[in-house]
């Protein structure tokens, strides 16, 4: 496997991958109603190839399958890997990189949820995306908009960053991690300049389910997210205590009958190849 993307690999085969696996029916409720929205959207036909890039534990390459289509779900996590495989056994599911996954068979679509926004190199990594695609085939993904639409992921990271001493460097925002496709003027130009024609970043907002309960929102933001990777950091038992109850403190006005609610905004983006 290429090792170009070794830190993302190193990551999800690590720490993140096993959370993910242990997490798996609460993450795919959280983000089904981007699922939803991009299957519908990418319009998948019966009989169809489809490669699904960043696949993880599977739950989109499950859903495509259902529809009819021969899917490949490609990921560097062979913990997330292993659980996909658990759950169907109509997908083939390969461990690889996709910035420099090769395959004689050429997809009708080549789709992703959440799974293309963390390669070293973009461009090199969509004009590898490309070249699998046939020849009238087609892109759809899912990719965050920047973290103020994103409050549910946003709020908890910044409460808990302010435990943490001041960072004269301010990170790249293009840097590969969830909003590195923030921005739909860099993100056309990449997939302008490797091939892809058309393209469009369709909006689209939802009110997710973040938790049932406070208590169960500031577990999940200390498992998933950026506020995970940051809490991390915090190595006094008492602050991080003290962080957490912040975090709690913040997602309060968010608490309904029914759980606690916040907006997550995305691009659903198409193209053709």
């Amino acid at each position: 496997m290429s090792t170009e993307n070794q830190e993302q690999i190193d990551y999800w085969n690590n720490k993140a991958g096993k959370t993910w696996t242990e997490l798996q029916e609460r993450t795919d409720q959280l983000l089904n109603p981007f699922s939803q929205e991009a299957i519908a959207v990418a319009k998948i036909n019966p009989s169809e190839s489809v490669i699904d890039v960043g696949c993880g534990c599977g739950a989109t390459s499950l859903a495509i399958s259902e529809l009819g289509a021969e899917v490949t779900g490609v990921d560097v996590s062979i913990p997330m890997l292993n659980l996909a495989r658990e759950r169907s056994k109509n997908v083939s599911f390969i461990e690889a990189d996709a910035s420099t996954y090769q395959s004689s068979k050429k997809f009708d679509l080549v789709f992703s949820r959440f799974g293309v926004m963390f390669f070293a190199d973009p461009y090199k990594a969509f004009a590898n995306l490309h070249s699998l695609s046939a020849g009238d085939g087609r892109l759809a993904f899912v990719c965050w908009q920047s973290p103020k639409n994103n409050p549910w992921m946003a709020i908890p990271g910044q409460v808990v960053r302010s435990f943490l001493p001041e960072n004269e460097t301010q990170p790249d925002p293009k840097a590969p991690g969830p909003f590195a496709f923030a921005d739909p003027i860099y993100l056309k130009d990449i997939l302008i300049k490797t091939g892809f024609k058309d393209p469009i970043m369709a909006d689209f907002k939802s009110q997710l389910h973040v938790a049932d309960s406070i208590e169960e929102a500031v577990f999940f933001q200390t498992k998933i997210g950026p506020g995970a990777r940051i809490l991390a950091e915090v190595d006094d038992p008492a602050l991080r205590k003290e962080a957490m109850d912040a975090m709690g403190d913040s997602l309060t006005p968010y608490q309904t009958e029914k759980g606690v609610y916040m907006e997550g905004a995305v691009w659903i983006v198409t193209a053709r190849a």
